[in-house]
């Protein structure tokens, strides 16, 4: 029983919550109305999910002897021994399979998206995480290409409000992600990721006020956009702003006073705060554009 603990821990699934980039179109495109969409992107969530679970578990494979340097990653299955490389492999294989079958099953462009985020996530591992301010940028375009296999995957045209803010969003988490590694590893910070030698505390935190603003900006945008108001039938999604302002600003504070931020699926669970704002919010804008 502990044995299929462990490998279910290898697959993370906390980190699933990620993918609910993939509901993008289909809250903010009203495609909910259509039972068929909204099947094809059930499937094409699942199938993320699979898919970047396997992404998991070869990265740990790879980055196996640097987690044994990180003071949490060290506790990973891989890292602690209690799972075998063979086994990991094995598993990767299956969840491999899988995701693609089911991808299949919902459409080429799924498939062609997944394709292209697995081979990605494989670069990154092996040499992208090492080039500065492009690593973190690479883990944008991971959420992006979610957004995509909701939208174009399914035959959503996707809005370019939301792609922008969908970008902002996730550089903001990636360079929040950095910042929080350097307060984490205080010592031979090297020796878990190289990159972090060029990245400074001071660098970050400018990148990081400069996301922020960006996302707050482009979300009020799209909330006061013309369009917007147009598809959904309301003005009012400019009263949710205040949400998404109370959520970054919260989020900054759970990073410079709490040492958290290296991980937004945990920090959204365990910090009631942002759980409730981020609950209040996707409430709110639901029943604004329902």
């Amino acid at each position: 029983m502990n044995k299929l603990f462990d490998l279910l821990r290898l697959m993370r699934p906390h980190q699933w919550v990620k993918n609910a980039f993939v509901f993008t179109g289909l809250l903010f495109g009203h495609a909910w109305r259509a039972p068929n969409l909204a099947t094809q992107v059930v499937f094409a969530f699942i199938a993320f999910c699979l898919i970047s679970s396997t992404v998991y578990i070869i990265n740990d494979i790879i980055d196996l002897e640097q987690d044994r340097h990180h003071p949490k990653k060290s506790r990973r299955p891989l890292a602690s021994g209690q799972v075998s490389v063979t086994a990991a492999i094995i598993l990767a294989i299956v969840l491999g399979a899988l995701g693609f079958g089911l991808a299949y099953g919902t459409s080429k462009i799924v498939v062609t998206i997944l394709v292209a985020y697995a081979l990605m996530n494989v670069a990154y591992s092996l040499w992208l995480k090492h080039v500065v301010i492009l690593d973190v940028f690479i883990i944008a375009t991971g959420f992006m290409l979610r957004i995509l296999a909701g939208t174009l995957g399914v035959g959503i045209s996707p809005s370019q409000w939301l792609l922008l803010c969908g970008m902002m969003v996730t550089l903001f988490l990636g360079f929040t992600k950095r910042r929080a590694e350097t307060i984490a590893l205080t010592e031979d910070k090297t020796a878990h990721r190289k990159v972090l030698a060029h990245y400074s505390p001071v660098l970050l935190d400018k990148m990081i006020g400069i996301t922020a603003a960006g996302l707050i900006m482009s979300y009020s945008l799209y909330t006061m956009n013309p369009d917007t108001i147009r598809i959904h039938g309301t003005s009012n999604l400019i009263y949710t702003v205040p949400f998404v302002m109370y959520g970054v600003f919260r989020y900054i504070y759970l990073l410079h006073h709490q040492s958290r931020g290296g991980d937004p699926s945990h920090d959204l669970v365990r910090d009631p705060h942002l759980f409730i704002v981020v609950g209040a919010w996707l409430v709110t804008t639901i029943w604004l554009i329902a």
